[in-house]
Formats: C-alpha cells, sequence, structure tokens
C-alpha cells in the first residue's frame, strides 16, 4: 500500500511507523488520539500536578530553564513562565520551512506528548491534533535550531500557535494571525501550565521528520538511479555480464546485490548490451558504468542503517525532564506517589545527525557517479559511436553541452553539502549547553542534496534516452522502450536539432521527481528492489 494513502493514523504510547509520519506530512492524513494515549496523559499529568502543590523545586515544573534554572518559580508566575519559554524561544529567522517538515515535527512532538512521560495535559495534546486536523501550518523559519535541547526554534514556532500567537499559514496557503485561525476552526489556545511549555518544544522531531522524509525520497531516487544507470549501459553497448547475480553473490552487501538485479532487469532483452564486443572489443566497461551496482548499493546500505536509527527514534520519548513511573531513584529530581521526574539527555540529536550527514555523503556519491556517466554518453572518443555532445549536426549544434554543465554544477554543490554538520558544535546557553548536534542543518542539506540528486539523475535520463534512439537499427530492451516512450508523452523530446533545453530538463526533473520514471519499467520488469 502507499504509505501516503493513510486516511487516519491513531496515536497509541507506544511510537508511530515512517508510513504514518509520511502520510500526516505529505498525505494529509487525520490524527486521533487513542484511549490508551489520554489515560497515559491523564496519569503523568497527576504526578506533575502532585509535583508542582509540593514546595521544593523540580526543573521544568518550578524553575526556570537552561542555564536560569537556578531560579525556583511560585506558583503565581508558573503559567506565564510556561508561555514566556514559548515567546522567547519563537526566535527562528530566514525562510520559511517546508509545510510537510512542519506538519512533521508537530505530529512527531505530539506522538511523544501521547507516550505519557511528558505531563502534558490531554487537552493539551488534542488541540494539537486539532491544528493538525483542520490544515493549519505554523509558520517556521529555517535557523533557529542547534539540534539539541531538542528543535528549539521550531518547535516553539508550533508551541505559539497553539496559543493563538504568531503567524501559520491556512488549508488554503494564506498566512494570517494563528489566532485567526484557530478562532474560524472552533479551536481553543491553550492556556499553558507547569511543565507544558517546556514539553511541547524540547525534542528532535524536526530532524527526525526530514530524515523519515529523505528516506521516502530516496527509496525512489535508488531505484530511479539503477534505471538510469542501466539505460546508460546500455547506450554505451556495455555488456550487462557485471550483473549476473553470482558475481555479487560473492560480496554480499544487500544493496549491491538489490542494484544489480534492478538493472539486470531493465536489461533484459536488449539487443544493445554487448555489441562492443563485435567491432570494437573491450574487455571491461568504465568504472561508471561497471561499478554502478557497488556506489548504489553502499548507498542502500546506508539507508539501511538510516532506517534503523529512525525506527528507534520513533519508538523513544524524546522530553527533558521526563516523567516516569512511580519507584525511587538516587538520580530522581523528584517523586510523588504515582511517579517521578527525572533529567536526562535524550534530547540531544546525535544519532540522528549521523545518519543525515551519511545520507548526504551517499547522495554526493551517487550524483557523482550519474554524472561521469553522462559525459561519457557525451564524449565522442568514449561513447563508441554517437555522435559529439549527441548533437544533431556537431559544431552547428552544441547538443547537451551545457546541460552537463549544469548536471557538473549540481554535483559540486553537492559535494560542498556532503560536509558533515554534525562535526561542529557552538556552545550555548551560557555554556550550560556546550555540546550540540546540529542535526536540524544536517537535515535542512539533505533535503536540499535530494533534491539535486533529482535533477543530476534527470540529465542523465535525458542524454541515455536520446543516445538510445541515437542507436539505429538496434532494438533496446522492453523496459528501456517503456522509458523512452513514457518520457516523450511527459514532454521531453527526443533527437533533433537545438532547441531551449530548459523546459525540457525541468519536465525530466518532475517526470524522475515524481517517481513516473521507476512506475514506467516496473509494468516490465516487476517492482524494483
Amino acid at each position: 500500500m502507499d504509505m501516503h494513502s493513510v486516511d487516519t493514523v491513531t496515536l497509541g504510547t507506544s511510537g508511530v511507523t515512517a508510513a504514518d509520519v509520511v502520510a500526516v506530512a505529505r498525505g494529509g492524513a487525520r490524527v486521533e488520539l487513542s484511549g490508551e494515549a489520554v489515560a497515559a496523559l491523564a496519569a503523568a499529568r497527576a504526578v506533575v500536578d502532585a509535583l508542582a502543590a509540593r514546595p521544593e523545586p523540580v526543573y521544568g515544573v518550578s524553575t526556570g530553564f537552561g542555564a536560569l534554572a537556578t531560579r525556583h518559580i511560585g506558583q503565581e508566575l508558573r503559567a506565564r513562565l510556561q508561555r514566556n519559554i514559548v515567546r522567547s524561544h519563537a526566535a527562528g529567522m530566514g525562510p520559511r520551512v517546508e509545510r510537510e517538515v512542519v506538519r512533521a515535527l508537530m505530529f512527531l512532538r505530539l506522538k511523544t506528548v501521547c507516550s505519557g512521560h511528558t505531563g502534558v495535559r490531554p487537552e493539551v495534546a488534542q488541540t494539537m491534533a486539532d491544528v493538525l486536523n483542520a490544515g493549519i501550518t505554523p509558520v517556521v523559519h529555517e535557523y533557529g535550531s542547534l539540534g539539541c535541547s531538542g528543535d528549539l526554534a521550531p518547535l516553539s514556532h508550533c508551541a505559539l500557535t497553539l496559543m493563538g500567537e504568531g503567524e501559520a499559514e491556512g488549508p488554503d496557503g494564506t498566512v494570517r494571525p494563528a489566532g485567526e485561525l484557530l478562532a474560524a476552526h472552533d479551536i481553543t489556545p491553550v492556556e499553558l501550565r507547569e511543565k507544558e511549555g517546556l514539553a511541547l518544544l524540547n525534542g528532535t522531531d524536526g530532524m527526525l521528520g526530514m530524515l523519515i522524509m529523505a528516506l521516502d525520497d530516496l527509496d525512489m531516487l535508488y531505484k530511479s538511479a539503477d534505471v538510469t544507470a542501466a539505460l546508460t549501459l546500455e547506450a554505451l553497448l556495455g555488456t550487462d555480464r557485471v550483473l549476473a547475480p553470482e558475481l555479487h553473490a560473492i560480496r554480499p552487501h544487500p544493496g549491491q546485490g538489490a542494484s544489480a538485479a534492478n538493472m539486470l532487469a531493465v536489461l533484459k532483452g536488449s539487443g544493445l548490451t554487448g555489441h562492443h564486443q563485435d567491432d570494437a572489443p573491450r574487455v571491461q566497461d568504465a568504472y561508471s558504468v561497471r561499478c554502478a551496482p557497488q556506489v548504489a548499493g553502499a548507498g542502500r546500505d546506508t539507508m539501511a542503517h538510516a532506517r534503523v536509527v529512525a525506527e528507534r527514534e520513533l519508538a523513544s520519548a524524546v522530553d527533558n525532564p521526563v516523567v516516569l513511573p512511580g519507584g525511587t531513584s538516587r538520580s530522581s529530581e523528584a517523586e510523588s506517589g504515582g511517579g517521578r521526574v527525572e533529567s536526562n539527555g535524550n534530547f540531544h540529536g546525535a544519532p540522528v545527525a549521523y545518519v543525515l550527514d551519511f545520507l548526504a555523503i551517499a547522495v554526493a556519491d551517487l550524483a557523482s557517479i550519474a554524472e561521469r556517466r553522462t559525459d561519457r554518453l557525451l564524449d565522442k572518443n568514449r561513447s563508441h559511436g554517437l555522435p559529439p555532445f549527441l548533437a544533431d549536426d556537431a559544431g552547428v549544434d552544441s547538443g547537451l553541452m551545457i546541460a552537463q554543465y549544469t548536471q557538473a554544477a549540481l554535483v559540486s554543490e553537492l559535494k560542498r553539502l556532503a560536509v558533515p554538520a554534525s562535526a561542529d558544535s557552538i556552545p550555548s546557553s551560557a555554556m550550560q549547553e556546550d555540546h550540540v548536534s546540529m542535526g536540524w542543518s544536517a537535515a535542512r542539506k539533505l533535503r536540499t542534496a535530494v533534491d539535486n540528486l533529482t535533477r543530476v539523475l534527470a540529465v542523465e535520463l535525458y542524454a541515455a534516452t536520446r543516445a538510445i534512439e541515437l542507436r539505429e537499427g538496434l532494438t533496446p530492451a522492453p523496459a528501456t522502450q517503456a522509458v523512452v516512450e513514457a518520457v516523450r508523452k511527459a514532454g521531453v523530446e527526443g533527437p533533433g536539432p537545438d532547441r531551449y533545453l530548459a523546459p525540457d530538463l525541468a519536465a525530466a526533473a518532475g517526470f524522475v521527481r515524481d517517481g513516473r520514471l521507476v512506475a514506467a519499467v516496473e509494468p516490465v520488469t516487476g517492482p524494483l528492489a
């Protein structure tokens, strides 16, 4: 089933799936709270209320925050304390973050709230669900998270909307004061009580949401890369013998075997592969062609590791302090008859930040090898009989010369984006928060990397389909013919004299981004791995 097609996601106490996140963030699925979640919320809130009534200071309940945690806050100031943390922390700057990212981080924060470890009242959780279901999206800005103590500014802008303050985007796409939008949908703004302001903004939800959506995109893009690699191999009259299962079985990386199998499925029945043995013998194809499964496969295995991290995070309750069941602990900050509140460091984004950076490296390398294959298609000295730059009348026509420049520029940026954000740390909060993950930054650059990879693969697709059509007298594989037919119907023109290329390249990028490339081959090949 398409993970975007889920209509309703019901939240319990045990976490959610990646499919749930994508369904809510991208598919607009409704969110409901289970009876189990409501009961857990009420039980945890009872612990917080009991602690709030006691004279001893408890972090997040009756103290200031961060480096200001040494001040005890009396009951008469606690509502103000919770409002103030949201207002002061809603300090983001820069461009607006995409709607799907904001919906993902709101949903993931609600997931943690429903775990019963935050002490947030059930009515606040229900308001969070109501805002999501109404299609109201808080205005969140690019800069404001260091990925430790959670994605503070982004989540604060979301909490501000719950309070009826700040700005938000309505379901019609218009940005309006949040209070007006809540009123238009009969949603009552929340009045935050002890611990609730802190609990709404102390999580790794933004970076996790972006990781999950990147994995969703990359699952399709890695399949697309196997298809474009196969088409280039075919256009270069390469050999598919290097894709034989027994060759990959002796180096049993799962991703490598899957990529090789995908390429072999696309090339089945080709009349082009292996023709170099007839007239211009080559012992081996170039690395960019022959090693395509090894590079794409390593990226697939990196994705598998990232999914494990994401699944663990999805099963986590990330907050500080957390409400735990009854019992004593020597490190306990405070306890009541029904449970205790404990400080912790689970908000640190390192586990997520590392895999976000790892994926950016894999994406850059996949784009790099795709660009090398494209360049080989355009070079008459290495393309085995194709015209220079796949031009109609080389010299008068420049063909795809500058399309490769664009592709090279994208790859160069991808290499810069592969520099890890998680290797950096800037101390904050008067040195209380003296080591941070920069996971939000890692996630933001990965989103850019995914977009760039899409464009890089689109250029390879554009070049490879043109090159295949220029191999007159040879019959491509049935899957290849299906791709050529589908991409031409999508408005991407074939060989011919020079023309305005940007619209063709944009159409090819949309063809890849929307999953239509994979959809074109799978009726012939069966589902790609």
